[in-house]
């Protein structure tokens, strides 16, 4: 008996040790699980309302105010829907709904007129998770083209829809159309008439009546939901005094949109031309994928490669891991995002 006595504390110990690496280890699992909750929970929203001739001094505060009020309107509408849970792609396409129903931007009403006096809008939009994508392009009735991009995606086997087709086409689909008096303001006929009047080609405009002519106005948006997945979209109408029937990067897939779950998504806006020609969307998602780059080294390496042609403009663009970045070679850029870490921009101008 005494010798089994004398066993029992060296028992309580080998318990006490077994239930103590138990507790660590359910411990250890535990931490492990909500590490890896957190991760696939996270998400984000970046957008752009276009980049050009946007300096402090351009704007009184009310006016500054009017810009930034519209900028998180819309960043809020998009991140409620990843906050739910939805989609990445409902989310880009209520942030870009929300910028084309402000006259603010050259996108929806408020477009940019042509040569003519007459709207030609441009959207796209895509799916990261299976490279789906949709576009529409010179069109002059759709209230929203960003809707009609997404109708091409989801109920085609084409990308790229153009003109009275595209039009006919998404009506029957239940996408709105408007008059064209709706998106034709009075702001946009006297830039008209004041390039016109000057013999300007197309809409590089210096800024007249302090912020009235900023050079461009695109938007656009990329989102990350829940899921991990990621969408990219733009909408915009183009340049002032182009050419009818001219036809930018912001609808062309890998130019002016682009996304991709393994890499990125990017949302362009500037002079087309050139993100056409050095496929600008298409390059950072190559540069993530081939040499593993920083998103910010990604977005610069592109824009200076523009630069240097003689084009001009600015990106966005989130990642796969949840990161943000922009760059622009303008005076400023409209551009907000917001985290699901509650971390939240909302800028206009260059910062140093």
């Amino acid at each position: 008996m005494k010798r089994f006595y004398g066993k029992i504390p060296g028992l309580f110990l080998i318990l006490f040790i077994f239930s103590s690496c138990k507790n660590n280890s359910n411990q250890e699992s535990k931490i492990v699980q909500e590490k890896k909750q957190t991760k696939e929970t996270q998400f984000a929203l970046v957008l752009h309302g276009g980049a050009g001739s946007i300096k402090k001094e351009y704007f009184n505060a009310a006016q500054e105010k009017t810009y930034r009020d519209k900028l998180e309107e819309a960043l809020n509408a998009g991140y409620i829907i990843l906050e739910k849970g939805g989609s990445s792609l409902e989310a880009v396409q209520k942030t870009i709904n929300t910028l084309e129903d402000s006259p603010l931007f050259n996108a929806g009403k408020g477009a940019v007129l042509n040569s003519l006096g007459k709207v030609e809008m441009d959207a796209s939009i895509m799916d990261g998770k299976t490279l789906n994508c949709g576009s529409v392009a010179g069109v002059s009735h759709i209230k929203n083209p960003i809707n009609a991009a997404r109708v091409v995606m989801d109920s085609t086997r084409h990308v790229f829809l153009a003109g009275e087709g595209a039009e006919i086409f998404v009506n029957q689909k239940g996408v709105v159309l408007e008059d064209e008096d709706y998106f034709i303001i009075p702001k946009r006929v006297e830039q008209l008439k004041r390039i016109q009047r000057k013999g300007k080609k197309v809409g590089y405009l210096s800024p007249i009546d302090k912020m009235s002519d900023q050079k461009y106005g695109t938007v656009g948006c990329v989102a990350l939901d829940k899921n991990g997945n990621i969408a990219a979209g733009t909408s915009t109408g183009g340049l002032m005094n182009k050419k009818f029937g001219r036809i930018g990067d912001s609808p062309i897939i890998g130019a002016g949109t682009y996304a991709d779950n393994n890499t990125c998504g990017v949302s362009c806006t500037g002079t087309g031309e050139y993100f056409i020609r050095t496929l600008a969307a298409h390059s950072v998602s190559d540069l993530l994928r081939y040499k593993n780059s920083d998103l910010n080294i990604a977005l610069k390496d592109v824009l200076d490669r523009i630069q240097k042609l003689g084009g001009d403009g600015g990106m966005i663009s989130l990642d796969k891991n949840g990161n943000i970045a922009w760059h622009f070679n303008t005076d400023g850029m409209f551009r907000a995002y917001k985290k699901s870490t509650g971390e939240k921009k909302v800028e206009l101008y260059k910062t140093n």
